[in-house]
């Protein structure tokens, strides 16, 4: 079948290692499903698996994509739930020592098709297309769990999202803003805040600019290149929900302001299969439509991995397939 894979990691020069070309056809084991590919997202995680971040190097080739939506052999309309559990696990599917996201242990949605567990699908809305559903189940189920689980915030608070056109950055300005948060952003150029702001954030900055006052939270998935300025963005007793470093770790981490204020630093790791459910239903009946950066062919796939690797996302990039 056609795909697009990892054939060995990388860690120094990522796409080095994508091809777009043939795998074997996947087995369909009982109690699993096969999904036949219609739309699939594009996530850091498939740059890190490029780089070898999290995959055994025994385990390539992999094929990439960790979220997507397509329509089962029964001719289902479907999203995929990227968090793969143990058999034997019973709780909150993210905090399952043994559970591995799609491309970590199995294939990925890159691909004309995708076998996931039964469990690992749900009904896409059909207010949504393919290309809106793909975006569902890793950035937009991320932001989701950091606003509404996480973060303890209520409507008419206000709080602060890092680093404004990226996948979680965009999901958590809309579903912000539609949920009655006053919701501020940074960005590195006009382009994002401008774009941050069609979005719905009521005010945009360049990144460490003086806020007009304290905020109640703050959403981080930046890491070294923001941190300091959200801690001094908080309130005393303020939030701050990490679900990510793309600049790295910072090692000062501001903890002297962090215990004086009281602070608090609340980690979070994409979702559960319930919360995606809620995710997909709240979408649908708030009419929300996820930013789409870039779509594109899965074929052309490697101009969306070099845009995700040079920062000039503007949303969610979506490769789209129809297999034969």
């Amino acid at each position: 079948m056609f795909a697009v894979y990892a054939k060995e990691p990388n860690a120094d020069d990522p796409l080095a290692s994508l091809v777009v070309g043939d795998r074997p056809d996947p087995e369909v084991p009982e109690g699993w499903v096969r999904v036949r590919v219609r739309a699939a997202s594009l996530n850091m995680h498939d740059i890190w698996t490029l780089r070898g971040v999290g995959i055994k190097p025994e385990q390539f080739p992999m094929i990439l994509g960790c979220d997507g939506a397509g329509v089962l052999d029964d001719g289902s309309e479907v999203v995929l739930h990227s968090v793969v559990n143990d058999e034997s696990w019973h709780g909150d599917d993210t905090l399952d020592p043994k559970r591995t996201l799609l491309t970590e242990k199995h294939q990925g949605a890159f691909a004309d098709s995708v076998v996931v567990p039964a469990r690992n699908v749900l009904p896409k809305p059909a207010g949504l297309s393919f290309t809106e559903a793909a975006t569902m189940g890793t950035a937009w189920l991320t932001a989701y769990r950091m606003l509404f689980v996480k973060s303890g915030l209520r409507p008419g608070q206000t709080f602060l999202v890092q680093g404004a056109s990226g996948g979680v950055a965009t999901a958590l300005i809309q579903l912000g803003r539609a949920a009655g948060f006053r919701v501020w952003a940074t960005g590195r150029t006009e382009e994002k805040r401008a774009l941050a702001e069609r979005l719905g954030a009521h005010q945009t900055f360049e990144p460490g600019t003086r806020l007009p006052e304290r905020v109640d939270g703050v959403f981080e998935t930046v890491g070294k290149a923001t941190w300091s300025h959200s801690v001094k963005s908080l309130k005393p007793g303020g939030i701050i929900v990490v679900s990510g470093s793309t600049s790295g770790p910072d090692p000062s981490a501001e903890l002297q302001r962090v215990f004086f204020l009281q602070l608090r630093v609340v980690g979070s790791t994409m979702g559960t299969r319930d919360e995606l459910a809620d995710l997909l239903t709240y979408v649908d009946l708030a009419g929300i439509r996820p930013q789409i950066g870039a779509e594109l062919p899965l074929a052309e796939a490697e101009h969306g991995f070099r845009d995700m690797l040079d920062g000039t996302t503007a949303g969610k990039i979506v490769f789209t397939h129809d297999p034969a």
